[in-house]
This record gives structure tokens, C-alpha cells and sequence, in this order.
């Protein structure tokens, strides 16, 4: 017998029971649930300019690029090699790849140029599916996205750049922003001392010579690129958090003699030369390793005030509004995401003579999870759908535009981590390694639950909505009261949420965090027995407001129609 022969009677590397590697995907033919909310939700336009994106999004290279952006995160350079600062990121070309693939497809700028008219479920339904190719860079589109209701209140800082936030041109190069085609937005509000309390901000802001006697910015018309070094401010102060470091200009906040004031800080001054903005570190982040999150430091940084003088977290919630809805949408993406990877796993993995997918235990979890995305999904979709309603001037509408990105926002982000964690077990080992994308999306699930305001903050949020503009509880209150009568567990929850809701102001504050759950469990539980399949819409409302309702996935009522449930996670 000869050594190779004997060599190969000793291998043991023969790979079996294991699943097929992974093939490319169309992330929006292949969910039903996101396709039939489209039609539901969304002009029928919507769904067909998604569909080049679903495709491309799904695609082998596409999942690669992600891969990579994780692999090789930003690299801070403070200087060139002759001692020059440059406080610049450099990023992977699987960062600035995806960066195209949204931006050159006007992501970022479709809610405003066709707000009213579909642009907002065009943008929220994009984000879902970019969220599944890679989480991080998203964050960049959110900003740039949800920075033109903050330029609105500015004509004349409108005037100047806007047109290059609406440009479907991604130009990374770094240089003033009146010779890029394209240009990004960051922002830059947190401070040590204060964190989500901005009122605490030591940012200083003075005018320079001519604000002096100049007219608010907010207040005037210029044309574009009129501005000049002199007509601005200038800024002194640390950012502890500045979020897209690379951007063409930031929007912070600063104290001036009016209060908390709201600026707009670009990379270049009016004359051409690098703004005094120094990059201290990058945060060394649990995830999302494909974005860079930046300490910064403004050393007479020169600025342009937006909105009233003393206003400034008025006219910061403009953003905060847009960004927080995102910040809904991606951890839904992130599900829909881990979801089909556990699916396609336990299909061709077996054990104890058949498929896991066989298992009755697997089949309620991977059910019940599913039952989650698609609730999920319905909820941003219908608060994406409020905000274009709103811009046609429909005041119900706006009343929920108000109010249901903290509701999802909140919600969305507490189930994302058990989620991801239960997703991880369905492949056992495997789902802890890097080379499954599940690791990273664990990483990546608390990220949105922290940014915009964590969950404290965000309940606390809610009841200042509910307090101050009682019409945005209405507008909910119309949206379950049409699904009552269809089902009693959604019947029962609201009744004794209603009955909670009308306690003393000063016992709601400890119940928060239970009311704006419960808030968007009614919700969404109305959402689909109105427009949802009988089978997901029943049994979200037992498992979730019924008397078996309980924290963990993976439990749900005896006589579930599991095969319905599990059919409409696709192949």
C-alpha cells in the first residue's frame, strides 16, 4: 500500500451535515411580509425602484463587502508624514463601496425629494435592506438623510447645502464642499459631562465680527456659497461622540448668549482652508466596526448658526425625529437578517435522525421569531408612512409622526438582542465565529438602542409626548380601536392600558418603560390583524398580549399554525 493511499484512508476532513454554501439572495422578492407591506403602505413606485436594490443588496459581493468593512475597520491618521495635521479617517474600499451603493442610489435623499408622494417608505424600506449587507455604514446615510429638516429651518444655510445633500453622488474625496458633487452629514451633540442631558453642554459659541452686527443667519437669504469667513461663528469645546467623522460638515450644539444654540460646523471654512476640528481617538466600539465613531475636539471651529438662537434641541429634534426611526428600522433589518440564516441552517442541518427545521421546538422558536420581524416591519413601515402623511399636511398623521418613532424605536431595540441571541444557538457553535455573519450582528444589536437616547431616555420621551400633545395618543388610540372586536387579548391589553394611561402624572414615570411596550405591542398587534395574515396576526396577540405571553422566544400557544408561519420566511 503505498503512503498516499494510506494518507488518505486516515483523512477525516470530509465535510457533511452542513449546509450549502451561501448563494446570492433578492432581499426583497424573497420577504413576503416586507412585499405585501409595500403594497399596503407604499405608492406602487416604491417597491419597483427597490427592486434593482434588493438584488444588488442580497448578492454574493455585496455580503462580502460587509464582511470586509468589519474585517479592516477605520484607521485614524492625525498627521501626513511631513508632521501636518490632516485629522482624517481612512476607511477600507468595502466601506466606501456600500457607501455607493446607497448614496448613488439617493438613499439618503429620496424622503425629501419625494416627501409626501411615497419618499419616506421608500427610504425606511431601503434601510431595511441595506441593514442586511452591513449594519454600520448605515449610519452615515441616516445622518446625511435626517439633516435637511435641520437646513430647512435656515433658508439661507439651506440655500448652500442642501443641493449637495440631495446629490445621488457619493464623492469621498476630502475637500471643500463647493467643489464635491456629493456631499455627507454628521453630528456631533455629546458631551462627557451631560450624555443624552445636552442642557449640561460646555461648547461655547461667539460670533466674529460681522454676526455682530449681522442679522441670525436664520433669519436671512443668501445665495449659494455666499457666506464668508466673517459672517459665522466660532466654536470651542469637546464632543465625546461625533458620530461619521469624515462628513462634509457636522450639526452640534454650543451654549451662545441665548442658550443652547444649533450649528452647522463644515470640514473647510468659506475660504477654502480646514476647519480647527481635531480628531482626539475613535472609540474602540463592542460593534459596529464598520463605522467610525470619533472624539473630537473644536479648537475656534468656524460655524454657522441654524434655527432661532437659545433653540437648539428645538431644532435638533427636527433630526432627531428622522434619525430615531432608523434607528427602528435597523434592528428589524438585523432580524429579518439573523432569521433567514437560522432558517437556511436548521433546513440542512440534522440531528437525532432528521432535519433541526423538523424539530417541533425549532419550528416554535424559528415561528415565533419570525412572527416577530414581521411585526416589526409592519410598525416602521406604518410610522414611515405617518411622516409622508404628515408632509401632506394631515394632522393625524402628524400626530403619529410624533410619537411612533419612540414607540418603535424603543421596542425594536429591546427584543433585537435575545433575538440575536437565539439565533446564534439555532447554529450552535458556528453562530459564535466570526465567519458566520451572526457574531457581528450580535455586536451590532444594542447599538441602535444606546444611540438617539437609551431606553430610559426614550420612555421618558414618550411620556413628554403624551403630556404635551394628547393628539398623538389619540391617533393610536384610533389606529387600535379600528382592530377591536377581532381579537380578545388585544381587546383586554388596551383596556387596561387605557386605564393606566389615565393614572396621576407622577405614577406614570416608574411604569415607562411597561407603558411604551405595551403601547407598541397594541400597536402592532392592530397593525396586523388589520392587514397582516390571519395566522401571524392571531398568534402575535396570544404569545404577546395573551395570558401565555412571556419575555423569551420560543413560546407559543399549543395549536399555532407553525407551517403558515414558518412558510412565510422563504427559501
Amino acid at each position: 500500500m503505498s503512503d498516499a493511499t494510506a494518507r488518505s484512508r486516515l483523512a477525516t476532513h470530509t465535510v457533511t451535515n452542513q449546509p450549502a454554501p451561501q448563494s446570492a439572495r433578492d432581499l426583497l422578492a424573497e420577504d413576503a411580509p416586507l412585499c405585501e407591506a409595500l403594497v399596503r403602505e407604499a405608492p406602487d413606485w416604491v417597491a419597483r425602484n427597490l427592486a434593482p436594490l434588493g438584488r444588488e443588496a442580497g448578492s454574493a459581493e455585496v455580503q462580502a463587502l460587509g464582511e470586509a468593512a468589519n474585517r479592516y475597520p477605520p484607521e485614524l491618521r492625525l498627521f501626513d508624514r511631513h508632521g501636518r495635521r490632516l485629522d482624517e479617517v481612512s476607511y477600507h474600499p468595502a466601506y466606501h463601496a456600500l457607501m455607493h451603493l446607497a448614496i448613488d442610489r439617493g438613499v439618503h435623499a429620496v424622503a425629501w425629494q419625494e416627501e409626501g408622494r411615497g419618499g419616506h417608505q421608500a427610504h425606511v424600506a431601503a434601510l431595511y435592506l441595506l441593514t442586511q449587507a452591513e449594519p454600520g455604514f448605515c449610519c452615515p446615510i441616516t445622518m446625511t438623510h435626517a439633516a435637511m429638516p435641520v437646513l430647512r429651518q435656515s433658508p439661507a444655510v439651506e440655500a448652500r447645502w442642501a443641493p449637495g445633500l440631495l446629490a445621488w453622488d457619493y464623492d469621498p474625496r476630502v475637500l471643500p464642499a463647493t467643489e464635491k458633487s456629493g456631499l455627507t452629514f454628521g453630528m456631533a451633540m455629546t458631551e462627557k459631562q451631560g450624555g443624552s442631558d445636552v442642557r449640561a453642554n460646555s461648547t461655547r459659541a461667539d460670533p466674529l465680527a460681522h454676526s455682530k452686527r449681522a442679522a441670525p443667519l436664520a433669519t436671512t437669504r443668501a445665495e449659494p456659497h455666499s457666506t464668508s469667513r466673517d459672517d459665522g461663528w466660532c466654536l470651542t469645546g469637546h464632543k465625546w461622540f461625533c458620530s461619521a467623522p469624515m462628513s462634509d460638515a457636522f450639526l452640534t450644539l454650543a451654549q451662545t448668549d441665548e442658550g443652547l444654540s444649533c450649528f452647522l460646523v463644515p470640514r473647510f471654512t468659506p475660504d477654502g482652508e480646514r476647519n480647527a476640528i481635531e480628531l482626539q481617538r475613535l472609540k474602540e466600539k463592542c460593534g459596529n466596526r464598520a463605522n467610525a465613531s470619533a472624539e473630537i475636539e473644536y479648537r475656534g471651529a468656524w460655524a454657522e448658526a441654524v434655527g432661532e438662537p437659545g433653540r437648539g434641541i428645538a431644532t435638533i429634534l427636527e433630526m432627531v425625529q428622522q434619525t430615531r426611526l432608523d434607528a427602528a428600522t435597523a434592528p428589524v433589518g438585523m432580524m429579518r437578517q439573523a432569521l433567514v440564516e437560522a432558517w437556511r441552517h436548521v433546513r440542512e442541518r440534522h440531528a437525532f435522525g432528521r432535519a433541526l427545521a423538523e424539530q417541533p421546538l425549532m419550528q416554535v422558536l424559528l415561528a415565533d421569531m419570525a412572527v416577530e420581524v414581521e411585526a416589526g416591519l409592519a410598525l416602521s413601515l406604518r410610522a414611515a408612512r405617518a411622516f409622508d402623511g404628515a408632509a401632506r399636511g394631515e394632522a393625524s398623521e402628524a400626530a403619529l409622526a410624533r410619537l411612533l418613532p419612540t414607540l418603535a424605536k424603543y421596542w425594536h431595540n429591546k427584543r433585537t438582542p435575545a433575538f440575536m441571541a437565539e439565533a446564534m444557538e439555532c447554529l450552535g457553535g458556528i453562530g459564535y465565529v466570526e465567519e458566520t455573519p451572526l457574531a457581528r450582528l450580535y455586536r451590532e444589536a444594542p447599538v441602535n438602542s444606546i444611540w438617539e437616547g437609551s431606553g430610559n431616555v426614550i420612555c421618558l420621551d414618550l411620556l413628554r409626548v403624551l403630556a404635551r400633545h394628547p393628539a398623538s395618543l389619540e391617533a393610536v388610540r384610533e389606529e387600535v380601536v379600528a382592530a377591536r372586536g377581532r381579537q380578545a387579548d388585544l381587546d383586554r391589553a388596551w383596556t387596561n392600558l387605557e386605564a393606566e394611561l389615565g393614572a396621576a402624572p407622577d405614577t406614570l414615570e416608574p411604569r415607562a418603560r411597561w407603558l411604551a411596550q405595551r403601547l407598541a405591542q397594541c400597536l402592532q398587534g392592530a397593525l396586523l390583524l388589520r392587514h397582516g395574515p390571519p395566522a401571524v396576526a392571531e398568534t402575535f396577540c396570544r404569545s404577546r398580549l395573551g395570558s401565555e405571553a412571556g419575555p423569551a422566544y420560543g413560546v407559543l400557544p399549543g395549536d399555532a399554525p407553525l407551517a403558515a408561519l414558518l412558510a412565510r420566511i422563504g427559501d
